[in-house]
């Protein structure tokens, strides 16, 4: 039985995208239908490991105050 990996699927299907296209799937993900969330959660997670401890904790912070603004 193959084992299905929602990260290598959805790296596998935005993987040759041009920027804008990546614009594009983001904006279009962004207040849709939930069915995008663990797609969004996955390029969240590419950027986070792709990021340097200070833009991590820019991430954080903005996260946060967008918590406490809620």
């Amino acid at each position: 039985m193959n084992s299905f990996n929602l990260r290598q699927a959805i790296a596998q299907i935005v993987q040759d995208k041009s920027r804008e296209e990546l614009d594009e799937i983001i904006r279009e993900s962004i207040d849709s239908d939930e069915k995008a969330l663990p797609g969004l959660g996955v390029l969240f997670e590419m950027i986070w490991k792709d990021s340097a401890a200070e833009e991590q904790q820019s991430l954080v912070s903005k996260l946060h105050g967008h918590l406490q603004n809620a």
